[in-house]
């Protein structure tokens, strides 16, 4: 076990080196500290600093969902994993016009390579938005800053989500546009969900390794949020969450009746909705793979970090970036 997911109101309160999760009607549960990497926190929960200061002793991450389901901030132990040196070098990428756009335009390109990767299953109905597509690839060697980059990489998802109904076989699902706050549809709904998931996942890698979270290439560095994982996330969305969602409707494991509309026009997965989806996406996450390089067996949240140790090879000057290009 390595993410633990709750749902139910209640208290998570320490006893010596042990976690007990305590429900509104009393009911006692022991929680796996041990065992447990991140704790994804859906509902109202109180707890003490002594139960923070176990977390931080575990290296154990805390992420918050709000009412609606949707990521809302994390609590992260101190960093162990720290170095002054690639912290200067990182920013010193993001200083060097010519350096950023190197590794922003890698990040691009493996976004567009598995939204290709995705479409192309589906070739002949979509087969105009994909030359559509490379079309824009050709534009992304041309780029001369990142908000031209940037509106590269919009227009291709654009393209992409012109497409999905085509990659979606289930009718009962329909797309028309995207909609991120709040989401008006099922589809729009799923994919909001699992980018939250995927960005809690991106940010837990990034923390066992030197590399800074606020500090990114493609995303503007900013404050209040942690940057580089919205970078390495939009390598992983296509690859990852968006099969996740095409093989749950495709194979109505996900149907009209997980979803639930509030107000009239917020569309959301209702908790029986939410679990189908995080147990799915586990699976997706332990899910391996031959890794042509390291000659072994590695799992997708495992590809996550090594991505962050080729980025720091090339932000040390070790070795040349080049981002993740499905291969199997």
């Amino acid at each position: 076990m390595k993410d633990l997911y709750i749902f139910n109101n209640g208290r998570l309160k320490r006893k010596d080196s042990t976690i007990y999760f305590i429900l509104e009607d009393g009911t006692k549960k022991v929680v796996p500290i041990e065992q447990v990497e991140n704790l994804h926190i859906f509902s109202e929960m109180e707890f003490n600093t002594s139960f923070i200061n176990l977390l931080n002793q575990k290296d154990v991450f805390l992420h918050f969902y709000n009412y609606y389901g949707f990521y809302s901030g994390s609590y992260i132990p101190r960093k162990k994993k720290v170095s002054g040196f690639v912290d200067v070098k990182q920013a010193e990428h993001v200083l060097n016009p010519a350096l950023r756009m190197y590794l922003a335009q890698q990040l691009v390109y493996s976004a567009i390579h598995h939204i290709l990767r995705n479409m192309r299953r589906h070739k002949e109905e979509v087969g105009e938005l994909i030359e559509e597509i490379l079309e824009f690839k050709k534009q992304v060697s041309k780029a001369k800053d990142i908000p031209t980059l940037m509106g590269i990489e919009g227009k291709v998802r654009l393209a992409y989500y012109q497409g999905l109904n085509a990659m979606i076989k289930n009718k009962d699902f329909y797309f028309e546009k995207r909609e991120k706050r709040p989401p008006r549809d099922p589809i729009n709904a799923l994919v909001s969900f699992g980018n939250s998931l995927m960005y809690t996942a991106v940010l837990s890698e990034i923390y066992k390794t030197q590399l800074n979270p606020a500090i990114s290439f493609l995303h503007e560095p900013g404050s209040r949020r942690f940057s580089l994982a919205l970078d390495l996330a939009e390598i992983f969305k296509p690859l990852i969450t968006d099969n996740l969602i095409f093989s749950l409707v495709n194979k109505r494991s996900i149907q009209k009746k997980h979803f639930e509309l509030i107000e009239d026009e917020i569309c959301l997965l209702n908790e029986t909705g939410r679990k189908i989806f995080i147990q799915e996406f586990e699976n997706r996450m332990s899910t391996t793979i031959k890794h042509r390089k390291l000659n072994r067996q590695t799992s997708y949240r495992f590809l996550i970090r090594l991505e962050c140790y080729k980025l720091i090879k090339h932000l040390i000057g070790d070795e040349d970036y080049r981002a993740l290009k499905a291969w199997w």
